[in-house]
């Protein structure tokens, strides 16, 4: 994709983890950082990382999340980061006015929907695969109280 329209992107993302033990959420927002740091075309301003919290509702799961200001170089590095990261939020801060052209705009949908339908693909193969577990575990648990019954009866015989 090539969106050369508008560069020079600041924007705020809001990336969330969710989880247990928490010492583990603050080691996954801190291996993310470590990745975007190495994302070519894309600068941190600045980022904050919050202490985990018990989820309402949750004796053993914790969530946290943390701030990042990001500049980006052209807006096709902010979609691509969208979609790898997947921020629970996001602010574009500065340019005030984001222009396109209908090139762009059908380049940057095209992707949009390519992506939805991988995802979609992704979930059909899933529940799928659920499907075929879950008659498999079925057939087994089916299977297993035959053979208690066939040995119940069994031992009924050897008794007479």
């Amino acid at each position: 994709m090539a969106f050369e329209d508008t560069r020079n992107i600041h924007a705020v993302f809001i990336i969330e983890v969710l989880g247990k033990p928490p010492e583990h959420l603050t080691e996954a927002l801190e291996q993310i950082i470590g990745r975007i740091k190495e994302e070519k075309g894309v600068q941190i301003s600045r980022y904050k990382i919050n202490e985990p919290v018990k989820m309402r509702n949750s004796e053993e799961f914790y969530t946290n999340f943390m701030e990042v200001e990001l500049e980006f170089g052209h807006i096709e590095k902010l979609v691509g980061l969208l979609f790898k990261y997947m921020p629970a939020h996001v602010e574009v801060v500065e340019p005030e006015l984001i222009a396109l052209t209908n090139s762009s705009w059908t380049e940057f949908l095209s992707e949009l929907v390519r992506r939805l339908h991988g995802y979609d693909e992704i979930a059909r193969i899933i529940q799928n695969e659920k499907v075929i577990l879950e008659k498999k575990l079925r057939e087994m648990i089916e299977e297993k109280n035959n053979v208690k019954i066939i040995k119940s009866d069994e031992e009924d015989l050897d008794e007479d």
